[in-house]
């Protein structure tokens, strides 16, 4: 079956749209070939810096012919009626459909509506110069006098079709002075000349011969394999970053690996700040020695091969790092000569929200709560105010104003360096964390003390002023801070209820849900151990897991089973008589030894697990319940509650209510399913 490609050859497209764009291609296109009858087999997209490429296989030559029925008003309907069906049918007259009769809805009109198929060419040179149009760039441009945008000047379009076995045709069709044909371009350096192409087979190949990869992902194996094999030989190996990997590869077309070298006397700075500068100014590498310490040597990624072995850009580059390097010394050795305190002063200056003050009117705030919360979780008041004092003073250095990925650490160094105690060093940059899913949550109690205050003062104020996230919009990251309270408290251990408004402890409550629910446990399971003023993060991921751990029992399955035929019960009775059971059981009233049994069960259960959940043992409490089964399932095997006599139904819908209350104390049993 024929096949299609198409090639969108441009000036260099942004390294961080690539990936999107490739996909966003793929989908634009396949889509509008299903829509328009051309299903399709297999596609794939690839992306260069120059180029974005599709090739769709096994496509028909046409799309198939249709034929539908369209049901329309009944016979006598309004002629308004009518002449909307018409016009939706495509018919001239009422007269060119059929009645139809429906022995309950009477007769009415039916049009056959017959499409002839299309060839596919003809269809696609439709659909491509929509794509064209319609592509959803984050970032685009115009050039020239036209008025099309595309995310950088487009120079050529290649759009071929055809069998494996013939010649291909070019999908015919014009786009910004542009006219598809079946020509592409190689490297811009080493092969610049012009490339006819018929095929994807051919195309691959005659970009490969012109120094072109186009699959990005061959390109990040070559890039991260010939530079471990480049390291390995010196005796180092490469510092893992897979975001720079994937921009790197966004960058090159024919990438070829080098080694550059660095002063080792520039390892006397923070081997982050040596890092971060390499990284962001030349996009390279960084390695360490076989000791674990940094190494004064960098890879270089090119895109080219060059004649004297990479010589001159080793040494361009190398040139540039030093300066980079240079100037972050700089930097550093004027942060190191004046105290922390000294920036404080010029956060007075700083706004930190129109709405909610300065910096500095923030850090008043973060040294009062930090100093509430330190005897919460273990540490000391004054260390933790003092933590909280010194937490955004790097925001006013020079290193930070210049990497301002790296505030919080280089707070540690700083204060490190003035002789701040360690646990006020490390909370400097601890205080910022767990910035994502992995990150690595502080554990040392000032750190907590000083991150809970930081993260508590951000989503407290923006709710005080009404700034709360909402749909995917979370500008102040407010849903990362409820994330990292909630992973602070749990991953600790921590006894810490939120006091907290209700409508932002309902935002903890999602947060959590979230947290849960990706860690596998089952939403319902989640809801039952939820209530509205749920304020303790810790207790709720115990009552999660122990309720999990119940429900895949037997004896857990068959108490579900037991507690909801239970609560039908009561729920049947007390909607009937209109009125509630208590759970008040009169033992003189208990007749049957199934119902004494459970009775003295449900007591001592009852008293077991009110001393479980107390020492917030939910385990324990669980394992208690358990034991309920064999009494709740002899219960009903013998039992009919609703018993003739009045005194002995009342008094075993009590029971079932004292049941069910006492179930109640560790979970809401009604909101699992099962």
């Amino acid at each position: 079956m024929p096949e299609l490609l198409l090639e969108l050859f441009s000036e260099e497209i942004p390294a961080r749209l690539q990936r999107r764009a490739a996909d966003d291609l793929k989908k634009l296109v396949t889509n509008a070939l299903v829509d328009a009858g051309l299903v399709y087999e297999g596609a794939k997209a690839f992306v260069t810096p120059r180029r974005l490429a599709l090739t769709v296989t096994g496509l028909p030559a046409r799309s198939p012919d249709t034929r539908e029925e369209k049901k329309g008003p009944k016979v006598g309907a309004p002629q308004q009626a009518i002449d909307g069906f018409l016009r939706g049918a495509g018919l001239a007259s009422i007269d060119a459909a059929k009645i139809e009769s429906d022995p309950k809805k009477g007769d009415f009109y039916v049009a056959t509506i017959e499409k002839p198929g299309a060839d596919a060419v003809t269809l696609l040179s439709t659909i491509l110069p929509k794509v064209l149009v319609d592509f959803p760039w984050a970032k685009s441009m115009r050039w020239g006098s036209g008025s099309f945008n595309w995310v950088r000047p487009l120079r050529a379009i290649t759009a071929t079709f055809g069998a494996e076995n013939e010649e291909p045709v070019v999908i015919p069709f014009d786009s910004n002075e542009l006219t598809s044909g079946q020509t592409t371009f190689g490297h811009r350096f080493l092969a610049p000349e012009p490339i006819r192409v018929r095929r994807f087979d051919d195309y691959v190949t005659a970009l490969e011969r012109a120094k072109v990869v186009l699959d990005i992902d061959r390109r990040k194996d070559i890039i991260k394999t010939d530079a471990e094999h480049l390291a390995f030989a010196q005796g180092l190996t490469i510092i893992a970053d897979e975001g720079l990997l994937e921009e790197v590869a966004g960058l090159v077309e024919w990438p070829v690996v080098m080694m550059g070298n660095f002063d080792p006397d520039f390892l006397k700075l923070p081997e982050e700040v040596i890092i971060a500068t390499i990284r962001a100014n030349q996009k390279c590498f960084c390695l360490r020695d076989s000791s674990g310490k940094l190494a004064p040597n960098f890879i270089i990624t090119a895109n080219t091969e060059a004649s004297d072995g990479g010589a001159v850009i080793t040494a361009g580059n190398e040139r540039v790092i030093r300066a980079r390097l240079s100037d972050a010394m700089f930097f550093y050795e004027g942060d190191l000569a004046l105290q922390l305190e000294h920036g404080l002063e010029k956060l007075k200056d700083a706004v930190f929200h129109a709405k909610l003050g300065s910096q500095f009117a923030r850090i008043e705030r973060l040294v009062k709560l930090a100093g509430e919360i330190a005897p919460l979780v273990g540490a000391d008041p004054e260390i933790a105010k003092r933590a909280a004092l010194l937490a955004k003073a790097d925001l006013t250095t020079g290193m930070v104003g210049e990497f301002p990925e790296l505030q919080g650490l280089m707070g540690r160094y700083y204060a490190a360096a003035q002789g701040e105690p360690a646990d006020i060093a490390t909370a400097l940059e601890m205080h910022y964390k767990p910035l994502g899913p992995t990150d690595a949550v502080p554990t040392e109690p000032t750190s907590i003390a000083v991150a809970l205050a930081d993260k508590l003062d951000l989503l407290t104020g923006f709710w005080a002023i009404d700034e709360k996230p909402t749909g995917s919009r979370d500008p102040f990251a407010l849903r990362r801070a409820a994330l990292g309270v909630i992973r602070i408290i749990t991953e600790n251990g921590l006894k810490f209820p939120l006091k907290v408004e209700p409508d932002l402890l309902a935002f903890f409550h999602d947060r959590l849900k979230v947290t849960l629910r990706d860690a596998g446990a089952r939403h319902d399971l989640v809801d039952a151990v939820i209530a509205a003023d749920s304020d303790d993060m810790l207790q709720i991921t115990q009552r999660a897991d122990a309720l999990s751990t119940l429900l895949s029992s037997g004896d857990g399955q068959n108490l579900l089973a037991g507690y909801k035929r239970a609560a039908n019960i009561l729920a049947a009775e007390e909607k009937k008589d209109g009125t509630s059971y208590p759970g008040t059981v009169d033992q003189a009233a208990l007749i049957l030894p199934e119902e004494t049994a459970l009775a003295f069960a449900v007591d001592a259960v009852h008293t077991g697990v009110t001393s479980h959940v107390a020492k917030d043992d939910y385990k324990g409490a669980m394992a208690e319940l358990a034991s309920l089964r064999a009494p709740v399932d002899a219960f009903f095997t013998a039992v009919m509650v609703n018993d003739d006599d009045a005194a002995v139904r009342a008094n075993r819908l009590n029971l079932l209510a004292r049941l069910r209350d006492t179930m109640h104390l560790v979970a809401d049993f009604s909101k699992v399913a099962g």
